[in-house]
């Protein structure tokens, strides 16, 4: 008995000892224990998701892609399938699930020694306490940690919550967290449209991802699936029919299908990225779960790419075929050796082949063959043929600069060779990548918002966005923001300036002689004339007469400069800005002078729906009225500047449309619509322009070499850019009724002729009609000319002074200084009176010149308050 006792004290001893341990052990556990309540306030690293205005998503932007969905928006049969399969007690214990515990240690000292792994038993709690607070390390100490932060967690938070934050952390594998992400990877779904089958699958994943991947282990993901349907079964939630018609099912996985939007919107996306970016952080562009709405329009953003790619490749190919983009050996295994070369990504109509024959039918080709999963067996290569006649083209051999005509196909290509195709009906056409790029922008001249915005012919093959960062000069394209400085100092579309030669020193030693760009000039001719045909010699003129200074200001008011040098060549489009501030600048001719501020975003939200940035800030008093009492409807209120004269920009836009009717793009008129626009050609055609609008889109193309360089001669943007415009504008117009521009009141509409500028009868040969503002009107005997380079102290006789009578002046940009009270006694000392409607030009007072004092124009005199002729700073060569 002595014995017995002794033993019973000893192990006594020994237990409490244990125990003792043990309690010390968790308390120092327990105390390291990392502050299991910051679940309660964790918020996920979400995906960023752009959309297009209508909804269509554009882009996804993250590190982990997860959407959040909370717990009452995922489905009794989604919740049914993980609890099957991963917990299937977790409404009832709290936190450990200690029967498991036990089933899982007696298995394990079976199956010890075995080689197999170990089974564990933790419940979605523990799991979700392993991976939002402590490491995946096997060990014992981690163990004991998951399940004393399991049992506290189950204390401060609800079993729904805890599941809600389980369901939206697990890694389902292809990039996939949550089971929003993976609704949509592997079935192309949301989860309120999963089957139970395609829930238990997604159900299957979290033990191992990469050992259930639909595409590598076909089999096991299915016997996997299958398994936790038959949990399902055995717990209730589906019945035996249900369990067996899902298990016959096929694995039925879809992957998302790609948006055709997302390549096509590669450049607009890549901007509304750097402007988030920018101006949230990376942080929150990648990790914040940010709702960006872009003003982007699909079928826009479609047309301009489609346009802008058709008028690159036709001018690319006028300068004939430039040689293959490699060249294999054919011998063997050519579609291996072939699939080595990469295509662009974003380029789906043109495919990489090699040519396998030259026969006089055409060059007979074998098809790249994409890249396929472990899951695909090698297909047979797909051969075709490029027709002969399709290849004229490329006779045309470029090579250092110059162009060699041959007179057989394969004196072009040769076997081997490896050339961009794209399949036509049941041919295929020879393609080459332009070297020549180019750029497409089209905006809401009323909001300012972005619809279409293209960079480049393909964003694959170059991310530099020549819409927004490449700064080129605009050339002719500028020449309606100096007429329209002129137009706002009191001239009329009908006032004439000498369209002659002249030549100044350019301040190096040399002259600058300017000249028109088809090497004529017509004499006397009237503003709109001078806009009409893109005169050039005109504009300099009018420039000189305006000063440089007041067109540099007109540059920066419009948007289109920070900063313009008041250089006499500036007057021409010398100064470089880009393509968006031009359509930009050109938003304000079309909504009658507002200030536009263009935004590719319309709205962004962050993840809990709270808008944080919108591009429409008007102010709406009554919009949000609790119920209606029959008052009127409620009307935004116009915050926008007003930057130009509304009638000024009305007269602009009516002599925009005669470029369009009868100038240098007059192959727009085709559209049959209300159109106004500018054609822009610079020195030696290194840049080509097109800008043109309705009361409703204005729309903007570039061409030109990345390294300027010459387009060839007699190259202009009416022959190159105005073409996109119209294949462009086809789309944007089709099904939309033509909208005539707005008048403003108080213009006033009168016949004149187009030579002289003299008041004409209706229908009279040479006539047209003419825009003129109140107090202005035609020249009833003959009209002054403006010559800009008139002989310092010219007098005039009397009658012709009486046609430089004005109306009182209308403001200028509200941008330019105020006038001192000195000044403006000055004003009213030299302004003579009003005389009805004659021709409102040259009696006019501003600030602002060449030699940078306040004076007065009379025809071509400049004489400042000094009494000296205000000179010109010295142009810079061109």
């Amino acid at each position: 008995m002595k014995l017995i006792g002794y033993i019973f004290g000893i192990t006594s001893a020994a237990l409490l000892g244990i125990f003792g341990i043990g309690v010390v052990y968790l308390w120092e556990v327990a105390n390291d224990l990392p502050d299991h309540r910051k679940l309660a306030e964790w918020e996920p690293a979400l995906m960023t998701r752009f959309y297009a205005y209508d909804g269509t998503p554009i882009a996804e932007y993250a590190r982990e892609r997860r959407l959040y969905l909370p717990i009452a928006a995922i489905p009794e049969r989604v919740k049914a399938a993980f609890l099957s399969a991963e917990d299937k007690s977790f409404y009832s214990h709290s936190g450990i699930d200690v029967l498991s515990v036990f089933k899982a240690a007696w298995s394990n000292a079976v199956n010890l020694g075995s080689g197999q792994r170990l089974i564990g038993a933790s419940t979605i709690t523990q799991q979700l306490a392993k991976n939002f607070l402590l490491s995946s390390d096997r060990t014992l100490r981690r163990k004991i940690k998951e399940a004393v932060l399991s049992i506290r967690i189950e204390h401060s938070l609800s079993k729904d919550r805890i599941l809600e934050l389980y369901l939206n952390d697990i890694y389902l594998g292809l990039g996939a967290y949550g089971i929003a992400a993976g609704a949509l990877t592997y079935f192309d779904k949301s989860v309120s449209e999963l089957t139970v089958a395609e829930a238990a699958y997604l159900a299957a994943l979290p033990k191992g991802p990469n050992n259930y991947n639909p595409h590598r282990h076909p089999e096991r993901a299915v016997s996997r699936r299958n398994w936790v349907i038959g949990q399902m079964q055995r717990n209730g939630f589906v019945s035996a029919a249900q369990a067996s018609n899902m298990m016959a099912r096929p694995l039925g996985v879809k992957p998302q299908a790609k948006n055709p939007v997302m390549a096509e919107a590669n450049y607009f996306v890549e901007e509304v990225r750097r402007e988030v970016a920018g101006q949230y952080g990376e942080a929150a562009l990648y990790d914040g779960g940010l709702s960006v709405r872009t003003t982007l329009d699909p079928t826009l953003q479609a047309a301009a790419l489609m346009a802008l790619r058709a008028g690159l490749v036709d001018y690319d190919q006028a300068r004939g075929f430039r040689g293959p983009v490699a060249h294999i050996d054919i011998s063997g295994d050519w579609p291996t050796a072939l699939a080595k070369h990469e295509t662009f990504t974003d380029m789906k109509e043109w495919q990489l082949a090699v040519v396998l024959s030259c026969s006089d039918a055409g060059v007979g080709i074998g098809l790249r063959r994409a890249k396929l999963g472990p899951e695909h067996s090698p297909t047979s290569p797909e051969t075709g043929l490029i027709g002969r006649n399709t290849m004229r083209w490329a006779l045309k051999l470029a090579a250092g600069g110059k162009i060699r005509q041959v007179d057989s196909i394969d004196k072009v290509l040769s076997p081997g060779d490896v050339i961009y195709v794209e399949k036509v009906g049941n041919g295929y056409l020879l393609r080459q990548m332009p070297e020549v790029q180019g750029a497409i922008v089209s905006m809401d001249p009323n909001t300012g918002r972005v619809l279409a915005s293209v960079g480049g012919f393909s964003f694959a093959q170059s991310r530099f966005n020549r819409a927004t960062q490449a700064s080129r000069q605009p050339g002719s394209a500028f020449k309606p923001f100096v007429y329209a400085a002129a137009l706002d100092t009191g001239y009329t579309p009908a006032t004439l300036v000498m369209d002659a030669p002249f030549s100044m020193p350019d301040g190096a030693g040399r002259l600058w002689k300017p000249k028109n760009y088809d090497g004529k000039f017509g004499g006397p001719s009237t503003l709109r004339t001078g806009l009409e045909m893109s005169r050039n010699l005109m504009t300099v003129r009018l420039a000189r007469h305006l000063g440089m200074d007041l067109v540099a200001e007109y540059g920066r008011a419009f948007g289109l400069y920070d900063k313009l040098v008041p250089y006499l060549p500036m007057s021409l489009g010398a100064g470089e800005t880009t393509l968006t501030r031009l359509v930009s600048a050109y938003a304000v001719l079309a909504n009658g002078g507002h200030a536009v501020q263009s935004s590719m975003i319309d709205r962004i939200q962050d993840r809990h729906g709270r808008t944080i940035f919108r591009h429409d800030d008007r102010a709406c008093d009554r919009c949000n009225a609790t119920r209606w009492l029959h008052q009127e409807e409620p009307v935004l209120r116009d915050t926008r500047k007003q930057v130009l004269d509304p009638m000024t920009a009305y007269q602009v836009t009516s002599m925009l449309r005669g470029v369009v009717e009868r100038g240098t793009a007059h192959q727009v008129s085709q559209l049959g619509a209300p159109v106004a626009g500018k054609t822009g050609t610079t020195n030696d055609e290194k840049d080509v322009w097109f800008v043109g609008y309705t009361p409703t889109l204005v729309t903007g193309i570039f061409m030109g070499y990345d390294a300027p360089k010459p387009m060839g001669y007699g190259e202009t943007g009416g022959g190159l850019a105005a073409p996109i415009f119209i294949d462009f504008m086809k789309v944007a117009m089709s099904g939309r009724p033509a909208v005539d521009f707005p008048v403003p009141q108080g213009l006033t509409f009168a016949s004149v002729n187009r030579r002289t500028g003299k008041r004409a009868a209706s229908g009279d040969p040479g006539s047209a009609v003419e825009v003129f503002k109140p107090g202005t009107g035609p020249c009833l005997t003959e009209c002054p000319v403006i010559d800009g380079f008139g002989a310092e102290g010219a007098e005039f006789p009397a009658a012709l002074r009486e046609q430089l009578l004005t109306a009182p002046p209308r403001p200028l940009l509200s941008q330019l200084p105020l006038i001192s009270s000195r000044d403006r006694n000055e004003e009213a000392r030299l302004r003579p009176a009003e005389q009805g409607t004659q021709q409102a030009v040259t009696h006019r007072l501003h600030y602002g010149s060449i030699c940078g004092h306040f004076r007065r124009r009379v025809h071509t005199t400049c004489a400042t308050r000094h009494g000296g002729r205000g000179r010109p700073r010295n142009p810079p060569p061109l």
